[in-house]
């Protein structure tokens, strides 16, 4: 067993080498015995179109009936399906088979305990199951229903879009288009379909809405067919991509932007949360608007526990997550995200890209990734604060983030890679750079100095 297949949200790692046939079965009983240890006696299950994901289906649900759990699997089915299904059936919890978008030689296994998917330490105590073998024993019962329609009507019914809008929908080959294409088409949405049909191999771009070069032919379809959107999932459909009529591509925190607007018409003062990654404009705007904003750190798994804390309607990531409380359960919904999207707009009757036009412009750089081992990574975001720790405002609820008086720094440790990730913000480009060089110097020596005490 490779220990570290047990990340901070999700058990994940390399098809074969890491998640083999022996291993999987062993994950279905450990899952089964911490379930039983949490009162849960009855979890969903289902899978994405990856070509490993079948297979582990099969085993991981036979591994956890063989603990005494049941089980109802709902088959293929997107991330956000799960979840609804946890709700429908009033079960005690989920197991979604997904490699949401990671590279394809990888797959993965998120867990729900109650509602909510299980992180950190939880995680950790599958993995103390497994090398102690303390696996409970029981006969766990098994039946199969279709959450499709059900999860389609329910969205149908909440979500009101006036027919005729038009739009190019890229599934990558990934589980969301299959689903959300038949219900845009009864909305009477003009779809224009890319890469609908799941395919495992994913063999036209892979389903990451967060990199550009994924999103090219989106773009260039809705500016042929001079659409009123562009909408992308990622493999799962947790996570959502926009093109607006013009062509751009709207970021996570730009698109939160425009959600928190509309929410904050109906709601003011509602807590709107965003995470360290994201644009100043963001907290501003949402201050201007009478909401309250608050900066949380980046992790579905954590920005939801701050949703309920808070009891905010509205979270976004930089990645594409968008977490709705109002009108909805407040967990990352790709599919139900664009519906929300798509409503705003035949709403307003304005186009996407009219509805930022008042938006400061700033300069920013995409997520910067600095190589840098598991072992030291947390360590020298440590020292990196201590250097700024004079600058008034300093900002370290997830790695460090420096304010500057037209701009921003952040350095932060992946939870899940072996990487530092950057990111900058200011008014004019030529801030931008002076912001990054200064910071990247700061952190330059600082790896350097690690480097020679190793």
């Amino acid at each position: 067993m490779n220990p570290e297949v047990f990340r901070e949200y999700d058990v994940r790692g390399i098809v074969d080498r890491d998640l083999n046939p022996d291993f999987v079965y062993l994950l279905g009983l450990a899952i089964g015995t911490y379930a039983l240890r949490h009162n849960v006696r009855q979890m969903t299950l289902g899978r994405d179109c990856r070509l490993s994901s079948e297979a582990y289906h099969d085993i991981v649900g036979r591994g956890i009936r063989a603990t005494g759990v049941d089980i109802i699997d709902i088959g293929l089915c997107a991330t956000p399906m799960l979840y609804f299904s946890i709700r429908h059936f009033q079960a005690d919890g989920g197991i979604m088979i997904t490699g949401s978008h990671n590279p394809p030689d990888f797959n993965g296994f998120k867990i729900c305990i109650g509602p909510d998917t299980i992180y950190g330490e939880e995680i950790q105590e599958l993995r103390r199951i497994i090398e102690s073998s303390s696996f409970a024993t029981g006969e766990g019962s098994a039946r199969q229903e279709d959450i499709t329609r059900v999860y389609q009507d329910y969205l149908f019914r909440r979500v009101d879009i006036k027919e005729g809008l038009k739009v190019v929908l890229d599934g990558g080959n990934g589980v969301g288009g299959f689903f959300a294409l038949p219900l845009l088409r009864r909305y009477g949405c003009r779809v224009t379909e890319l890469y609908c049909d799941p395919d495992g191999r994913f063999p036209n771009h892979f389903p990451d809405p967060t990199i550009p070069e994924n999103l090219r032919e989106l773009v260039r379809l809705v500016r042929d067919k001079k659409a009123d959107a562009g909408i992308a999932y990622d493999g799962d459909a947790d996570r959502i991509g926009v093109i607006t009529d013009r062509g751009d591509i709207l970021w996570g925190d730009e698109l939160l932007l425009l959600f928190a607007r509309d929410i904050l018409k109906r709601n003011p003062h509602a807590a709107i949360i965003g995470e360290v990654k994201c644009s100043q404009k963001l907290y501003d705007d949402i201050a201007r608007n009478n909401g309250r904003a608050i900066m949380w750190k980046a992790g579905h798994s954590l920005i939801k526990g701050k949703m309920k804390e808070e009891n905010a309607l509205l979270a976004g990531e930089m990645s594409g997550h968008i977490f709705f409380a109002d009108r909805y359960f407040g967990y990352d919904d790709a599919i139900y995200a664009s519906l929300r999207l798509l409503e705003l707009l035949s709403g307003t009757g304005m186009k996407l890209s009219e509805l930022l036009a008042d938006v400061p412009r700033t300069f920013t750089t995409p997520e910067i990734r600095v190589d840098c081992p598991d072992r030291i990574k947390f360590r020298v975001v440590d020292a990196v604060r201590e250097y700024f720790l004079n600058i008034p405002g300093l900002i370290a609820i997830d790695g460090v983030r420096i304010p500057f008086i037209d701009g921003w720094g952040l350095v932060r440790a992946s939870n899940t890679q072996p990487v530092l990730v950057l990111r900058f913000e200011a008014a004019t480009e030529e801030r931008l750079a002076v912001i990054r060089k200064g910071m990247e110097d700061v952190l330059d020596g600082i790896l350097k100095a690690f480097a020679r005490s190793v």
